[in-house]
C-alpha cells in the first residue's frame, strides 16, 4: 500500500499540519518507506514465538504497601513562605 502525494496532504490537512508540495513529496517517500518496512515484517513467521508483556524478560521488585507520611516533612516545608506548625499556611478563602 503506498500513499500518494494527495494521500500525505490530505492526511496533513486532517491533523492541521501545514504543508507544502516539496513537503508533502518528502513526507510521502518517507511514509511509503515505514509502510514498506512493516510490510516486511508481516512475512515473518511468529508462529513459535511466546507473546510477551515486555522485551525485557524480568520482573520488577515489589515494596510492601503501607501508608506512612514519608518522613521526609522538613524538606517539603523547607522552601515554604510560611510554615507555621509543621504545615503550609494559605490565605483564607472561606470567609
Amino acid at each position: 500500500m503506498a500513499l500518494t502525494k494527495q494521500d500525505t496532504l490530505k492526511v496533513a490537512k486532517l491533523a492541521r499540519i501545514r504543508m507544502n508540495d516539496a513537503d508533502a513529496e518528502h513526507f510521502m517517500n518517507e511514509i511509503n518507506g515505514i509502510l514498506h518496512w512493516v510490510e516486511q515484517l508481516q512475512e515473518v513467521n511468529t508462529e513459535q514465538v511466546p507473546q510477551m508483556t515486555s522485551v525485557a524478560d524480568m520482573t520488577l521488585p515489589w515494596r510492601a504497601d503501607v501508608v506512612n507520611d514519608g518522613g521526609i516533612q522538613q524538606q517539603v516545608l523547607k522552601n515554604a513562605p510560611n510554615a507555621d506548625y509543621g504545615c503550609f499556611v494559605v490565605p483564607k478563602v472561606i470567609e
